[in-house]
């Protein structure tokens, strides 16, 4: 019987492939972290800052970087970092140098309640709390607003927040107890009356036309209601 060599060199060299595969797999999972590198994606105001990423990437109590990587639960890490009200989407990944990296995406807040409790509006409609960190120059909402009924403060701020002439000169949104809408405007001491959010593109344009004209003819600042609830036309009070 003739022993075909070939076919012993090509399992053995198949067998030490395998050998070579696992044996640097497993030194690879037994290496540790060894660098923590967190990244901030879009706007670079910070709510939530690089110290606060880290203490939300502890594990068992111990720092990512002395956790070996065959260890470290990756899904964990990422869906801690997801539950936190100031970010939007996070991803955590390791490079193949033992660096683990944090992409975060933070909330855009559009709105500021300031009423008996005070947080923001994110540009989903979300809640989003305070930052010590930083300070978003966003509208005011006040009035009668309850955290889990948001929809008609959002639709308003999502406007203003997307309309160039509104994000310019609306400072505060203000709910009325029966979700009557009222605008202040900048430097302004008339009162918007929205009323229902129906046609509110329709009153938003009558409002831009009444403060061009008003303004043109310097008599912005003689009124003290700018009533836009009527269909048309828009009712001024002096």
């Amino acid at each position: 019987m003739r022993v075909n060599y070939n076919h012993i060199k090509v399992i053995g060299l198949i067998a030490l492939v395998i050998f070579l595969f696992a044996f640097s797999s497993n030194r690879n999972n037994s290496r540790k972290i060894t660098d923590l590198d967190i990244k901030f994606k879009g706007e670079n105001n910070l709510f939530i800052t690089h110290n606060n990423v880290s203490k939300l990437l502890i594990q068992n109590k111990q720092s990512v970087t002395s956790v070996p990587k065959e260890v470290l639960d990756l899904n964990r890490l990422e869906s801690a970092l997801n539950l936190n009200p100031m970010i939007k989407k996070a991803q955590v990944y390791v490079d193949i140098q033992g660096t683990l990296t944090a992409e975060i995406e933070q909330k855009t807040p559009i709105a500021r309640v300031y009423t008996n409790a005070s947080y923001y509006i994110d540009d989903e409609g979300s809640y989003m709390p305070l930052s010590s960190n930083h300070s978003a120059r966003v509208p005011l909402v006040t009035g009668f607003v309850e955290k889990n009924k948001l929809g008609s403060i959002f639709k308003v701020a999502k406007k203003v927040d997307q309309d160039e002439f509104l994000k310019k000169h609306v400072v505060e949104i203000h709910q009325n107890e029966d979700q009557s809408i009222e605008l202040k405007l900048r430097n302004r001491n008339f009162k918007v009356q929205l009323g229902s959010l129906k046609m509110l593109d329709k009153k938003i344009n009558n409002l831009k036309a009444f403060y061009k004209k008003a303004l043109n003819d310097n008599i912005l600042d003689t009124y003290t209601i700018v009533n836009l609830r009527f269909d048309n036309q828009v009712v001024c009070t002096k």
